[in-house]
């Protein structure tokens, strides 16, 4: 028996759209249905095909890091001899690492959308808790925005970031206008709660909803 499964997937020359494909339906994809609600999948399901799987493959693997270690490293202007290149690899690999033995429950060296929607459920439950990767990814991003190393983000600086995954600029300004209520910074403080709000809340109006550049779902 099949279902149908909803998979976001940004269109560089357009907007994001809307693709349905088919998969096999298996008793714990029940599960996962009943449990997250088509908003909050809508959340990590742009998260996923986004940020994570930058070869577009439908899985989150390793090549995907190593891709992204590249895309982060030339925004930045660092090159291989550099030490911020070789930071910037450890610490994405132990992000994988730590994403892979988490999620990767049939060890396949992959994270599939179910096995990353299902992990991040379960973060929701208590956001406070997270996982030591999932916290070294937040606070990758902060840095990685943070261009100026002041302790802040401002809307610039997430444009740059965030514009250079492919989401429209004009988009990306208005998502920092939501995301920080009309301030003109956001510190490391607040950016880890508009992280842990983004993951959990099913409130549309949320301003961590507008963390990663996107202004609606």
């Amino acid at each position: 028996m099949n279902s149908i499964f909803t998979r976001v997937v940004y269109d560089r020359e357009t907007s994001f759209e809307l693709r349905s494909y088919f998969v096999l339906c298996h008793p714990s994809n029940n599960k996962l249905k009943m449990s997250v609600s088509e908003f909050r999948r809508k959340k990590l399901l742009y998260v996923f095909n986004v940020f994570f799987d930058v070869n577009q493959s439908g899985t989150i693997e390793r090549k995907d890091f190593e891709l992204a270690i590249e895309k982060v490293c030339s925004l930045r202007g660092w090159k291989p001899s550099d030490a911020k290149h070789s930071e910037t690899h450890e610490v994405m690999i132990k992000i994988w690492d730590g994403l892979r033995k988490r999620a990767d429950s049939n060890r396949d060296g992959q994270v599939s959308v179910d096995e990353w929607v299902s992990m991040w459920n379960d973060y929701a439950q208590n956001p406070s808790a997270a996982l030591k990767w999932q916290q070294q990814y937040c606070h990758f991003m902060f840095q990685l925005e943070d261009a100026s190393a002041d302790g802040t983000i401002d809307c610039d600086e997430f444009t740059t970031v965030c514009s250079s995954y492919g989401i429209n600029p004009q988009e990306c300004k208005a998502a920092f206008v939501k995301m920080s209520k009309g301030k003109e910074s956001v510190s490391w403080e607040e950016f880890q709660e508009l992280w842990k709000e983004y993951f959990s809340t099913e409130d549309p109006n949320a301003p961590g909803n507008f963390i990663f550049g996107r202004t609606s779902f």
